[in-house]
């Protein structure tokens, strides 16, 4: 079918409303459109309004839905989106797209709004073959609604090409129509074979509860027999009960009392080695501060007795009888760090022993880079571990390994600390001269961990 039942409102040459009324109205060869009008009208979409009336059913049904219908209609007439019939909305569409007004021109937008798409891809069809070309392809694809309201529109489109269109898509509407038919068969069947099937579940659902409840009953009756079972063998052992049980009773509670005491005495055990090794852990820590109290004993005895022995010599014009004769003279000792009170006196004493203190507060005023320098030609190097920093003591000792110095520690930064040093270090020579030399041994001196710098 390529032609409605019915005739058209267009004329042959496809003219639209408003060119008809000025052609019928207005005098021969005055007010006609001009060339430039015609040829401007030729580029220009056809709009909704401007179609014939009896293709805006098609195009509402085909190219809307009806829930977009039901958001449009409700604003430009009375009718209730929510109760109307999908009849009423499609009517008053369809009214609304004749009349034209604020109505049509929203279904214009609306259409326009959604199938932007193949609007653009008709736009470059230059003729109606194009056009008609374009439908054909896209009824192949099944994408009928964009491309039929492209077509309706587009300015090359005849009357001829609406009409093709128009038709396929009523033979198209027929069809679906038998499908449905055909479906409603196939419908009704299948809701027939339903029923069968849900008659036949429900049957099978029934002997299921009744097989399920013949099976509870037997369960119950078997574990009613098992208890009747269990307390006939309980009542038939304790009849049967011997003297050897009650032995055996009495053997497992010996049995469980000796476990009891065992346990008793292993936590003892526990506890009483574990006191031990406390004891143990502790006895060492006392013995190495008895052994620390030791030496620092024999250290403060060998000080004592290297003071005693300067005190005696302090009116001796010759010097120090404790030591060998000159033991100090010509002698060029360097001491690094100590205290500014304790220094002077170590220097009063050195002096007086005939030899050089040069003294080195270890880089708190002096500055560190003269250190080297100060024992580049000394004989001895000295340095309490108690007052000076461990930068200091460690450059001291590196330069004292280059230029080949002896260095020693002392205990502390005090002057019987350094007279017991220098009373050990040069006792051998007064021994050799006839001197008597009672000075304690220095075995194991402690030495303390604080250092002027950090603490």
């Amino acid at each position: 079918m390529h032609a409605p039942p019915f005739r058209l409102a267009r004329t042959p040459t496809d003219a639209s409303p408003n060119e008809a009324h000025l052609r019928a109205f207005a005098p021969a060869g005055c007010c006609g459109p001009s060339q430039a009008e015609i040829a401007r009208a030729s580029r220009q979409r056809t709009r909704l309004v401007e179609l014939d009336a009896h293709l805006h059913c098609s195009i509402i049904g085909t190219c809307l839905s009806t829930h977009e219908l039901r958001k449009l209609v409700p604003k430009f007439t009375a009718l209730d989106g929510q109760r109307a019939s999908d009849l009423d909305i499609h009517h008053a569409a369809v009214e609304l797209a004749i009349e034209g007004g604020a109505g049509g021109k929203a279904l214009q937008k609306a259409l326009d709004a959604r199938y932007a798409g193949a609007v653009r891809r008709f736009s470059s069809a230059r003729d109606a073959e194009a056009v008609l070309a374009l439908w054909n392809e896209a009824l192949a694809n099944g994408d009928i609604p964009p491309a039929y309201w492209a077509l309706m529109t587009h300015p090359a489109t005849t009357m001829e090409v609406r009409q093709s269109a128009f038709g396929e898509l009523h033979m198209l509407s027929h069809l679906v129509g038998a499908a449905n038919r055909a479906d409603l068969r196939r419908l009704v069947a299948l809701e027939k074979e339903n029923a069968g099937l849900q008659t036949k579940i429900e049957r099978q659902q029934t002997r299921l509860h009744e097989m399920s409840r013949e099976r509870d009953a037997a369960r119950e009756a078997l574990e009613a027999l098992e208890a009747q079972t269990a307390r006939h063998a309980a009542q038939q052992q304790a009849r049967a009960a011997t003297p050897a049980q009650a032995q055996i009773d009495a053997l497992q509670e010996a049995l469980a009392a000796r476990d009891a005491r065992v346990a008793l005495q292993t936590s003892r055990r526990e506890a009483a080695e574990q006191r031990a090794n406390a004891d143990a852990e502790a006895l060492k820590t006392l013995r190495a501060q008895l052994d620390e109290a030791h030496a620092l004993i024999d250290a403060l005895r060998a000080e004592a007795h290297a003071m005693e022995q300067a005190a005696h010599s302090e009116g001796d014009a010759a010097g120090q009888r404790s030591l060998a004769q000159d033991a100090l003279k010509d002698r060029r000792i360097v001491y690094v760090g100590g205290r500014p009170g304790s220094n002077h006196a170590l220097r009063r004493w050195v002096s007086a022993a005939g030899g050089e203190l040069t003294i080195h507060d270890g880089g708190l005023e002096d500055r560190k880079g003269l250190l080297a320098a100060a024992l580049a030609n000394a004989d001895l190097a000295v340095f309490p571990v108690d007052c000076i920093d461990h930068d200091s003591m460690n450059m001291l000792k590196r330069v004292c390994e280059r230029h080949q110095v002896t260095y020693h520690p002392l205990r502390t930064a005090s002057l019987a600390s350094f007279v017991e040093l220098m009373m050990r270090l040069y006792a051998g020579q007064a021994s050799e001269t006839g001197a008597a030399n009672d000075v304690p041994a220095l075995s194991a001196v402690p030495l303390s961990r604080f250092c002027l710098r950090h603490g």
